[in-house]
């Protein structure tokens, strides 16, 4: 009896400490500056929404440009290590040694993120896309600073976890003689026979596995991934992360095919991996021709991989970047023909046929939605009421909140509470805690001890964060 004392007293203590905190919550709920020093204290779980190369901020790429002497392109701001043919490329050196370093530092800070961006001379979703390839050649040999910057900046803001998406996997099976699949592959889909898809998949399947696709995915997950997050204690009482493999929308049908094949070997095959995904602008050329048989590659490669989990970027789009019918099944196709685990975006959500339906299907299923507000706003335009993420919580949708790459975007996650916050009244503080906790429980971590711990470790964040209310 004495027992069931103590634990009633602790249970009603915990409770007093949110509804405490919930009420100091409602009272700085339209004071930014409040806001953001209640969210930076506040334990904030996991980043599940995460792309490596676009959350690592542009100075340190710069500078580890600048130190290696690389070449800048000084009309493009895109830097090469290696000499590339014509006049526009210049060795950082020559810049310093003429005195014109500083100013092109401005020039590459305003290409490869969005500082001081002024929405008037230049598309955004041109100037976020377009940033990535003007420096991943500084990311690349830079994995290890990278990874560090990251896991220093998720503890200083009381992130625990990162599920990033590191790098493609380096494969070099040839696919030349292959390429009548391409053609036979579309022409399928446009006769929706997806049975002899699923056939060609399995022919392709075969050939890969013949050419040691296996092979270059562990090397991948022993000798980069997880050789660096060993050696760099990426793993503490602090912190935690993991990886996902990715596959590049825009490559043809069998190219992209034999990535997503070592992808998912991958994720099968090491703890560290913790799924796979699909990435690059949504609205382009090739994502959109091919997205049906994108969905159907991942269909294919479930019934290969059963236990590897996957989400999907999905309804990255709004009326006027594509046509208004475009609108209406990429989330469906992601949902209920790939068997997405998580949604990413979901932004046109509102557009998609049978929405209703859609959502209490993910609802029903435990299909969260990855809500990414300060890239939904930059890239889409779409923000307040515009922005889904009332409808999503309206239907029981599980919500995660992250920042997608906070480096090229100059946020970080406490920014994304904070407009969460602000934009949307009907969002308690404990409807902000239970999105904290998604971001743990419906992570693809392979250890249940893992994600058990991570657990706990919220519970206890939130205990002693919550013991500051009401503020002395």
């Amino acid at each position: 009896m004495k027992l069931f004392h103590t634990f009633l007293f602790c249970i009603l203590f915990n409770v007093g400490f949110s509804q405490s905190t919930e009420q100091y919550f409602e009272k700085i709920r339209n004071n930014e500056a409040a806001l953001t020093a209640f969210f930076a204290q506040m334990p904030k779980g996991g980043d599940l929404h995460h792309h490596y190369s676009g959350s690592i901020y542009a100075e340190p790429l710069l500078a580890h440009a600048i130190a290696q002497d690389f070449y800048l392109n000084t009309q493009t701001m895109t830097v090469s290590k290696e000499k590339q043919t014509g006049t526009d490329w210049v060795l950082f050196s020559t810049l310093q040694k003429n005195g014109e370093l500083e100013a092109y530092k401005q020039k590459v800070m305003h290409k490869w993120s969005v500082k001081d961006f002024n929405y008037v001379d230049y598309p955004s979703d041109k100037q976020f896309f377009e940033s990535f390839m003007k420096f991943e050649p500084a990311t690349n040999g830079n994995f290890e600073a990278g990874l560090l910057e990251l896991k220093n900046r998720a503890i200083k803001e009381n992130v625990s976890y990162i599920e990033t998406q590191l790098s493609t996997i380096p494969c070099a099976i040839q696919t030349n003689d292959l390429a009548k699949f391409n053609t036979q592959l579309r022409k399928m889909v446009a006769n929706k026979n997806e049975k002899a898809v699923m056939q060609s998949l399995d022919s392709l399947y075969t050939i890969f596995i013949k050419n040691d696709a296996k092979k270059y995915a562990t090397d991948f997950n022993t000798n980069f991934v997880g050789k660096m997050h060993n050696e760099l204690k990426i793993d503490d009482k602090q912190f935690t992360m993991r990886y996902q493999n990715f596959v590049l929308r825009f490559m043809e049908p069998v190219d992209l095919f034999k990535n997503l094949v070592v992808a998912f070997i991958s994720a099968d095959s090491s703890p560290l991996m913790a799924g796979v995904n699909i990435v690059s602008p949504e609205d382009g050329e090739t994502s959109m021709k091919d997205y049906e048989l994108h969905m159907l590659m991942f269909k294919y490669c479930h019934s290969r991989f059963p236990k590897v989990k996957y989400t999907l970027h999905a309804g990255e789009l709004t009326l006027g970047l594509v046509r208004p019918e475009e609108l209406s099944w990429h989330i469906n196709a992601a949902v209920y023909t790939a068997g997405a685990n998580r949604i990413g975006h979901g932004v046109d959500i509102a557009y998609e046929d049978k929405s209703y339906d859609l959502l209490r299907y993910m609802a029903k299923n435990d299909i969260p939605v990855e809500i990414n507000l300060t890239s939904n706003e930059f890239i889409l335009k779409v923000k307040e009421n515009r922005h889904p993420i009332l409808l999503y919580k309206e239907f029981g949708v599980p919500i995660v909140i992250s920042t997608d790459d906070a480096g090229i975007l100059r946020t970080n996650m406490t920014e994304q509470y904070v407009l969460l916050a602000k934009r949307y009244p009907t969002i308690s503080y404990t409807d902000i805690k239970q999105f904290v906790y998604n971001s743990i429980n419906y992570s693809f971590i392979q250890d249940k001890a893992v994600k058990k711990q991570l657990i706990q470790n919220l519970d206890s964040r939130f205990k002693t964060f919550e013991s500051n209310f009401p503020l002395k």
